[in-house]
């Protein structure tokens, strides 16, 4: 009968009883790495320092001047401002000043460079975090508040919370000058702005002036008074004429009395009388010289007014023509009449008095026609004054458009200029009150809500976990060895194993008989074995122990 290859031949599956034996023939194999195991574990978490977190709480204090009346000159978002500064105080030289200040990492600094010492204080040592709470119980999600924490972690627990203090205290100084700082910055280029949009404002409004003053008159907001101008002053052009025409027909109605006032002279004195006969045609000849010079006058006033086409012009150029030849007439008949040679006779007293008469009232009508020509002298003053005056005006209103265009552009950038000065002007106003508020120590700022503390425990290592999970390393590893083992060994161990593998009846069975000497030596080197390795490991983790305490007092 040929042997079967053991691998060949499926095992028989195993119940407790087996499970029970497997771990009484391998407990060495079991528990020896387990206790090797508890042995490193508990060596590695009394020999790994304590590392002791100092914790201070920063909260954000909100202005005390609601944002509403006094806005605030500096970046609202909180985070990012608390971001900004933490940047500003990890850098390389307040982190090289804080380790030389209080002689930290004595052991790193001998193996490593200086900027891996920062390097690694920054990134595990320093701890600056949002103070989460939460929000709303029915809910797991969590709400930021303006709270903050600084830690500092290290090796002893008092220098931690120097660490910490001096941490916190640079942390409030940065953001003090942070904050007045942007503050004042943002009020200087405010005024900077305010000062440029006054100065273009000034210089606009310079420009408009001497626009205004080389265009007094022609100004587009004044044309509509223009208009209201040149109609007054046409409306007192056409009262004037009115005026005048009613002096010339009344200054020629006075003539004509004079005339009628002369012809009843001249019929009251004696036709034999040769003196009053060559008194009376000299004065014919006077009061037609008198006549023609007022129509000459009243002509040149008319053509002053008028054209040449008016009526009133062409009725003075006729009457001055029949003046005119009247007075030819005259001259040619006292040139052809001869002087008669009568006797001198004595005057009527009646035709004496009744000639005193008339010529006080033709005294009196020339007096009138002098009151008329002066008032009509001051009504042509005035009619050539207001000839200039709406000349002036209408000029005005032809000038308009020519300068409408670079007055309307002025008055653009004027506008334009005068809104962004009194924007400006709001904003620079607000930030000069928002930077007296920081100066008052009213506005936003950090305060220290709970100081740094002295921890009590350490935060690292967790002795406990480390054992344990050291421990249950150990305890996988001997199970595993032990497993190994025993499909390595393809040996039988029991009955059941007999009956299984031969499939015949076992009828009894003989124990194994070994020398009692050998059994008993191998025992007690087995004990003496595991006795010496379990006191040099309990040696071992009492060293620690007492180590860890030692150097802890």
């Amino acid at each position: 009968m040929q042997p079967q290859d053991s691998t060949a031949i499926a095992r028989r599956p195993l119940d407790v009883e087996d499970y029970i034996d497997i771990l009484r023939r391998h407990k060495g194999w079991i528990f020896g790495p387990l206790f090797a195991a508890l042995v490193v574990s508990v060596v590695v978490a009394f020999l790994w320092p304590d590392t002791y977190v100092s914790i201070a709480t920063i909260r954000v204090v909100p202005p005390q001047v609601p944002e509403n009346f006094v806005p605030a000159n500096v970046n609202s978002d909180v985070q990012g401002r608390v971001n900004s500064l933490i940047q500003l105080i990890l850098n390389r030289a307040t982190l090289t000043n804080i380790i030389n200040t209080h002689n930290l990492y004595k052991r790193e600094r001998e193996r490593l460079p200086l900027d891996d010492v920062i390097e690694n204080m920054r990134l595990y040592d320093i701890k600056c975090c949002p103070l989460l709470q939460t929000a709303n119980t029915q809910r797991s999600e969590r709400a930021q508040y303006p709270a903050f924490q600084i830690g500092f972690a290290y090796n002893n627990r008092f220098i931690a919370q120097k660490v910490t203090t001096d941490l916190v205290a640079r942390f409030l100084e940065e953001n003090v000058r942070e904050v007045s700082q942007q503050t004042v910055s943002t009020t200087q280029f405010l005024r900077d702005q305010w000062d440029s949009a006054k100065k273009k404002l000034d210089d606009i409004e310079q420009k408009l002036s001497v626009f205004r003053t080389q265009n007094m008159g022609r100004l587009p907001e004044e044309q509509q008074s223009n208009y209201q101008g040149l109609n007054a002053m046409q409306a007192q052009m056409l009262t004037l004429n009115t005026s005048m025409n009613r002096v010339n027909q009344e200054k020629l109605l006075y003539e004509n009395q004079l005339r009628i006032f002369r012809e009843q002279i001249s019929s009251l004195k004696d036709p034999n009388s040769q003196d009053q006969t060559q008194q009376q045609k000299n004065e014919k000849l006077a009061e037609k010289d008198r006549e023609i010079e007022q129509y000459e006058n009243a002509l040149a006033g008319a053509r002053e007014r008028y054209k040449e086409s008016h009526p009133d012009v062409q009725r003075l150029v006729t009457m001055l023509a029949a003046a005119k030849k009247q007075r030819e007439v005259i001259v040619k008949q006292e040139e052809t009449k001869k002087p008669d040679a009568t006797p001198a006779r004595t005057p009527n007293p009646q035709i004496v008095r009744e000639q005193r008469d008339l010529d006080v009232a033709i005294q009196r009508i020339q007096g009138l026609i002098q009151a008329k020509d002066l008032e009509m002298e001051d009504y042509k003053k005035q009619s050539v004054d207001l000839e200039k005056t709406i000349k002036l005006y209408q000029a005005r209103i032809e000038g308009v458009p020519v300068g409408i265009k670079e007055y309307d552009q002025l008055i653009r950038e004027r506008d334009l200029a005068r809104k962004d000065y009194e924007d400006l002007d709001r904003r620079l106003n607000a930030s000069a009150m928002s930077t007296a508020l920081e100066n008052r120590q009213q506005g936003e700022r950090l305060e220290q809500l709970d100081p740094p503390s002295i921890p009590q425990t350490p935060t690292q290592p967790k002795r406990p976990l480390i054992i344990a999970i050291g421990t249950g390393i150990g305890l996988i590893v001997g199970l595993c060895l032990a497993g190994a083992w025993e499909v390595k060994d393809t040996a039988l161990k029991n009955l059941k194993d007999v009956r299984a593998y031969t499939q015949l009846p076992v009828l009894g069975s003989i124990p194994l008989l070994e020398n009692d000497l050998v059994v008993r030596r191998r025992k007690r080197l087995a004990w003496l074995a595991w006795s010496t390795a379990c006191l040099v490991g309990v040696i071992i983790m009492s060293s620690s122990v007492v180590y860890y305490f030692a150097t802890k007092l």
